[in-house]
């Protein structure tokens, strides 16, 4: 019998959260030989658990990643699912063979500190630093550089110290190996581990005696002999150079940074130019650009837009020898790329085959079935228990045998036929196929699925009466030029008029101008921060509407005044912005609305929050009172799946006008054009019609419109976002053309 013991990594500081995470996994101490060089780049990883201080973020879970297959994990905000990935990606995980190439998005950015033939770092471009990012590739090309200058060298020792040089620093790898390989086997196998690792510590010492010895030292014999080793050596490395098509790299990383929308320009500029969101871009293509056996991808979609993203999800389905591991809030993005489903949920693992919008319908699905089987039964259960008392009694009142074996033959079915009656394969229920082991009833009872509470987001529907009609902002022939670059004109004749009650979604490439747009909407008061003044035409606004604009600095705003005022919380903060009019009960009842409530908002300070709860409160600092225009500006970058399905719901019911700003196509469907977002979700034009009664259609949800801004010119897209897609679509797949196969 194979003996199973438990191992825990060491815990280690957390960057992210100023903890440690705590990893612990069922091991089989005669599996760790076979994952010295597997066969199989698959990782199954049984009773795992996660924890980060006294957390416990993941208890006795069970982890498998067939090899080469797709996936999307999915949970809600808080969960752990970045924490896991971190976890896999740091090498936490006990059980995932040492060998397995992993590689986490964001890693290569600390670890291109050094400067690289004298160029310093802030001077190293774009596609200079993408390439570098692979470190295997730059581990072989400079050891080829080294052994080439060293070979060509007119000093015969050149070759030779070039040769001792590389071989300690992989001598010193190989012991760092084989002190991990001792720490972890025991028994026998420990035993002969220890003794491997003595040898490598000796082989050590000596290419270490070597590389100190005087060159007057060494024979004639030994100088030849390595100089052959050092010419064998520069083969096999650029044997492995050819294998990786190192010569490719430069091509295939300006492909991946083209698809992810960058221009030829910005490529060839410096590193150190780049803002936030581009530099996000730029790891992402550092992890697209080298070969992992896993490649783990936290939310990638940040910062594109949608042009990018469809390449980006074209071309992660086209890596057919990479394991993919995704988390996402952009839905659409990632029923694309999932071809199995990850579900992190009450701390456990539920695998699905398939997409989140099939499994919530699926599951679903199976809730509405189950549920009617159990009433069915429930009822039948009554009358036939109903039956068996009326038998009984009747048995005992006329003393009739034939009653009484009536009323046990009945006993005898509730035993036995209630239950689930429908097998393992959707035929007719067989005890000794379909329910194994030992059970107290013949029948596996009727188990309906539980599902999470939904995630309740309310906003304050009605803002305040404006007393006279007309448009809320209207836009005639406006134009707008930065003042260094009046010539080119960023927004060039926009006409634009936003009534009450009306819906308006804002589609466009990054650095199209629609930031722009909103802040000439917003306009210069000393309410709107930030707000234009159009350089021609005219901007007419309601005298007394008010506009709130959350913005994708919304939530690092409020990052910032947490480090200002480390103790703040939210209900302070929030108290202290709208001023003496909002009294605590009304803060607290509006916080509570967007789901903070109780000590979060009063006793955690704000920096702890979460960016999910970031995104609340600063919707909160809009909403009171609730304005006539509400400006959402990308707003589901920090949200789960379940939180936006809860703001759509909220938004699907205010009364006042809404302009949504995002490259998330199931929000704008749903938000601006009004689509029910179960509906779309599911993917279903069949549903049951009894939940066609409790469906958000029936609200009457008034079809908004969508604009595309391009060019300085915003055109309405009659076909609304799937009239973008398509357009999206074929850029995406302009910017693919002549890549390289991943």
């Amino acid at each position: 019998m194979v003996r199973r013991e438990k191992e825990s990594a060491v815990p280690v500081e957390e960057q992210f959260g100023g903890g440690h995470i705590t990893v612990t996994a069922q091991q089989s101490r005669y599996a760790l030989d076979a994952i010295d060089a597997p066969a199989s780049k698959e990782i199954l990883i049984k009773d795992l658990s996660i924890s980060v201080k006294n957390r416990e973020l993941l208890s006795h879970a069970h982890l498998h990643l067939v090899e080469s297959r797709h996936y999307v994990l999915v949970g809600r905000n808080g969960t752990g699912k970045s924490t896991l990935l971190k976890a896999i990606g740091d090498g936490l995980v006990p059980g995932i063979p040492w060998s397995t190439r992993i590689l986490l998005l964001g890693q290569t950015r600390n670890s291109l500190a050094e400067d690289l033939d004298g160029l310093k770092i802030e001077d190293e471009t774009v596609l200079q630093h993408v390439v570098r990012s692979d470190r295997m590739r730059e581990q072989y090309t400079r050891e080829a550089r080294i052994l080439s200058e060293a070979i060509d060298h007119p000093n015969p020792i050149a070759p030779v110290k070039a040769y001792r040089r590389l071989h300690h620093e992989r001598s010193q790898l190989q012991l760092k190996e084989a002190h991990r390989l001792a720490e972890r086997r025991s028994g026998a196998r420990g035993k002969t581990a220890r003794k491997e690792l003595i040898k490598f510590e000796e082989r050590v010492a000596e290419s270490q005696a070597k590389l100190e010895q005087a060159e007057s030292d060494i024979d004639p014999s030994v100088i030849s002999a390595d100089t052959q080793a050092a010419a064998d050596m520069l083969t096999n490395v650029q044997s492995s150079l050819e294998l990786m098509d190192a010569s490719g790299a430069e091509a295939k990383a300006r492909t991946v940074l083209i698809g992810l929308g960058f221009k030829d320009d910005k490529i060839d500029r410096p590193m150190s130019e780049l803002s936030g969101g581009w530099k996000t871009r730029c790891d992402l293509a550092c992890a697209l650009c080298q070969y992992a056996d896993v490649l783990l991808l936290d939310e990638p979609t940040n910062f594109l837009d949608l042009p990018s993203i469809i390449w980006l999800q074209n071309y992660i389905q086209g890596l057919q020898q990479t394991t993919v591991l995704i988390t996402t809030h952009d839905r659409a993005f990632g029923d694309a790329t999932a071809e199995e489903l990850l579900v992190l949920r009450n701390q456990t693992l539920e695998k699905f085959r398939g997409n989140l919008s099939l499994y919530e319908s699926e599951r679903h699905k199976k809730a509405r079935y189950l549920t009617k089987m159990k009433a069915a039964q429930d009822k039948q259960k009554k009358h036939m228990e109903k039956s068996v008392q009326n038998n009984l009694k009747a048995a005992r009142e006329k003393g009739d045998d034939k009653k009484l074996k009536q009323a046990a033959s009945r006993k005898k079915k509730l035993d036995e036929r209630m239950g689930i009656e429908v097998g393992l394969k959707g035929g007719r229920f067989k005890l000794n196929r379909d329910l194994g082991g030992y059970h107290l009833t013949n029948r596996a009872e009727i188990e309906i699925p539980d599902f999470d509470p939904p995630v309740k987001i309310g906003f304050p529907k009605q803002p305040p009466d404006l007393r006279f009609p007309g448009a809320i902002v209207s836009l005639e022939k406006v134009s707008f030029s930065y003042p260094a670059r009046k010539r080119v004109p960023i927004l060039n004749d926009i006409d634009l008029t936003i009534h009450p009650g009306s819906r308006v979604g804002l589609a466009g490439l990054n650095g199209s101008g629609k930031t722009t747009l909103v802040s000439l909407i917003m306009g210069s008061g000393d309410d709107s921060p930030g707000g234009l003044v159009p350089t021609k035409g005219t901007i007419s606004r309601h005298a007394r509407a008010r506009f709130g604009r959350f913005s994708q600095q919304s939530v690092e705003e409020i990052s910032e005044i947490a480090s200002r005022n480390p103790k703040i919380s939210a209900l302070a903060h929030l108290m202290e912005f709208c001023g003496s009019e909002m009294i605590e009960k009304d803060a607290r009842a509006l916080l509570g609305q967007l789901g903070l409530s109780g000590q979060v908002v009063s006793d955690v300070p704000l920096g702890l929050l979460s960016g999910g709860q970031k995104v609340r409160v600063a919707l909160a600092k809009l909403l009171w009172p609730p304005p006539q225009l509400l400006i959402l500006d990308e707003v589901t970058t920090h949200l789960d799946a379940d939180t936006i399905l809860g703001l759509i719901n909220a938004l699907r019911e205010y009364d006042g006008a809404v302009l949504v700003v995002t490259h998330d196509r199931f929000f704008m469907r749903t938000v601006v054009e009004g689509d029910s977002p179960y509906k779309l979700a599911s993917g279903a034009e069949d549903e049951d019609p009894e939940e066609d009664e409790t469906d958000e259609d029936e609200a009457g949800v008034t079809a908004g419109t969508v604009y595309r801004l391009v060019k300085g010119q915003l055109k309405k897209l009659d076909g609304g976002m799937e009239q973008y897609e398509e357009i999206a679509s074929r850029t995406a797949a302009k910017l693919g053309k002549g890549s390289v196969k991943a």
